[in-house]
């Protein structure tokens, strides 16, 4: 009896086994490519099998997420984000992103200020990392990563939910200090007395109370970097899991799906020199001096050119800072020690952590001139064979109890002589194409007329200027003041989706995209993909120097390569500037631009227009700032 019962026992599992494959299509499927692979008789027949299969097996799904703490490209403390999914029933590393740091970063600042910032920042970036491995690790557990919309869902409603969660936090803490403090009140005779000695020895100045004040500065939420992080990461891995590139991947999450028939390569910002704020000499106003290529060039062409500017701008600035002999430099220092003065590196050993040349000059025409010479040295014409932006940075010099700009050490303009300025800039160098963040968000008034009077020749850029993606994409008036475009910064609780729907609202309007890379850079190069496949006008990454930074240039490169080789490749006609005056009326024009009768703001140019190598040279020797 116990063979037969065996024998019926395997001749039910084989009706078992037949069901379960039939149902499955598997001998349909199997007889289907044994067949047509007959025909093929591949090298590699089983492979070819696997990858017949392959397409019936299920879609991956994400099982795991691992949040670290790493460094950045300047040593900072920043957040990478890995996401695992499971792949024909095995746990498989898909990709990691690094999510760049989100602060500006000074050359000099207070250690007290540095302490707490860098204590602020670990404590985020450890949120951030909990935030990965425990809550979220557990919320898209089970989700496809090609689901990038419904990622984003969950990470918006769990960010949300911590900041509510934070408010009540801080209204209950306020409740209970409010209570601890002891209930005096003041007298009406005490009240008046203490306004009469604090207003003692004040002097109020009419243009303290016309200037607007400034907006509060938006905090970093903290454990924020989390949600960035791992929206990027899920759009990684849907790229992967998909076999496209990541920037084709974007465009189709903002195109509904739609295969674009042609994609442009965005043109580079490329930071040459850092003569801003804290940077030595008395200009301050110039914290980016930066190229951009015509728009007939290829990003290859574009690279070279810019390349062959920086070698010749380092060597305009070597002389200047050669090294002496070591008798004299033992003289130079003691000199130096003595009298207080810093004795500068060689040029090519002061980059900025936004990877440009660091060098000091005293007037606003200085830097320009360098450029223009180091152009005209190598056979190149500004404004024909490559233009120029400067990012002003004005937000960082504003003296609020002067109520001016300080675009001098000790030179100060109000907003609206700064609009006189500007245009007066544009019209001696008209080779400058864009100016990026010339007032703060709060001059509107300024923003204004200064559109109105360059809009039809140069880009008005707001970076600091704008308000973070987050507010963009819940303000339905986009809160920005009147400007040509602005630079887009992928920091924080920014999520995919955001960067997708902000675009698109920005498309429809008179704005241009820019995607930028922030202060504190690292080496993932997704930000590239996104600015290629969002259809970004420029990308502003920095100089090129500093790995973090040089990476994503290469990245950039690759992309122009491949998407010439699929002969999708488009290159923008030409610049097109928004003429803002059309929408206004003449007698409000006229107040903006400036009237002939006015002192010029610049000195006046030299009849020669460009000035010879040994001529600069000798000039800029002279300058104790770069000596």
């Amino acid at each position: 009896m116990e063979p037969e019962s065996r024998r019926r026992q395997l001749q039910r599992l084989g009706r078992e086994a037949a069901e379960y494959y039939r149902s499955r299509q598997v001998p349909q499927r199997l007889e289907e490519a044994l067949n047509s692979l007959f025909l093929l008789r591949p090298a590699d027949l089983y492979g070819d099998l696997a990858n017949y299969f392959s397409k019936f097996s299920k879609a991956p799904v994400i099982c795991k997420l691992v949040g670290r703490k790493v460094l950045d490209g300047v040593g900072r403390p920043t957040l990478e984000v890995e996401i695992y999914c499971i792949i024909k029933n095995h746990e498989k590393r898909i990709c990691s992103t690094i999510i760049s740091s989100h602060s500006h970063i000074l050359e000099n600042t207070l250690s007290g200020a540095t302490e707490a910032d860098e204590k602020e920042r670990n404590d985020s970036v450890n949120t951030a990392v909990e935030w990965v491995n425990e809550s979220l690790n557990t919320m898209l557990r089970d989700l496809k990563p090609t689901d990038q919309c419904v990622v984003d869902k969950i990470l918006g409603e769990y960010f949300t939910k911590k900041a509510e969660e934070k408010k009540e936090i801080q209204k209950k803490d306020e409740e209970e200090a409010t209570l601890s403090l002891p209930s005096c009140i003041p007298s009406a005779t005490a009240l008046s007395e203490g306004k009469k000695a604090a207003t003692i020895g004040k002097k109020v100045s009419s243009t303290e109370r016309t200037i607007p004040p400034a907006e509060p500065v938006e905090s970093e939420f903290c454990g924020s970097l989390a949600i960035g992080g791992t929206s990027l990461a899920v759009a990684k891995s849907g790229a992967i899991i998909s076999r496209i590139p990541l920037y084709l991947h974007i465009a189709l999450l903002k195109n509904n799906q739609d295969t674009p028939k042609e994609m442009t390569v965005p043109l580079p910002m490329v930071s040459l020199l850092n003569c801003g704020k804290f940077s030595p000499g008395k200009l301050k106003l110039m914290k980016e001096v930066m190229l951009i290529p015509p728009v007939q060039l290829s990003l290859k062409q574009s690279i070279e050119r810019v390349l062959d500017i920086q070698r010749e701008m380092m060597r305009l600035l070597e002389p200047t800072c050669k090294a002496p002999s070591p008798q004299l430099a033992d003289r130079k220092k003691g000199s130096a020690r003595s009298t207080g003065k810093k004795v500068l590196p060689p040029a090519i050993k002061r980059v900025s952590h936004l990877g440009c040349l660091i060098t000091g000059c005293d007037n606003l025409e200085q830097p320009l001139l360098l450029v223009q010479t180091a152009c005209s040295n190598i056979g190149l014409e500004l404004g024909t064979d490559i233009y120029l932006a400067i990012n002003c940075a004005a937000h960082e010099l504003i003296d609020y109890l002067k109520g001016k700009y300080e675009i001098l050490t000790g030179a100060f303009k109000s907003p609206d002589e700064m609009v006189d300025m500007y245009v007066e800039l544009i019209n001696r160098f008209p080779s400058i194409i864009a100016l990026v963040d010339p007032f703060r968000k709060e001059d509107r008034q300024q923003w204004n007329n200064i559109c109105c009077a360059l809009g039809s020749k140069c880009y008005l850029i707001a970076e600091d200027a704008a308000t973070s993606i987050s507010k963009l994409t819940t303000d339905q008036d986009m809160n920005l003041p009147k400007c040509s475009g602005i630079v887009l910064k992928y920091i924080n609780q920014t999520k995919v989706s955001d960067l997708i729907e902000l675009t698109g609202l920005l498309d429809g309007q008179r704005h241009i995209t820019i995607l930028g890379s922030p202060d504190g850079e690292s080496s993932d190069d997704s930000l590239v993909d996104l600015a290629v496949g969002l259809g970004a006008k420029f990308v502003k990454l920095g100089g090129l120097s500093r790995g973090e930074r040089v990476t994503k240039y290469n990245r950039l490169l690759a992309i122009e390569e491949e998407l010439a080789k699929n002969r999708t490749l488009r290159f923008e006609a030409s610049f097109e500037f928004i003429d803002f005056a059309e929408e206004t009326q003449p007698e409000q024009l006229s107040d903006v631009l400036p009237s002939p009768a006015k002192q010029d703001l610049l000195p006046p140019l030299s009849s020669q227009p460009v000035l010879q190598v040994q001529n600069l040279t000798t000039q800029l020797a002279q300058d104790s700032t770069l000596t």
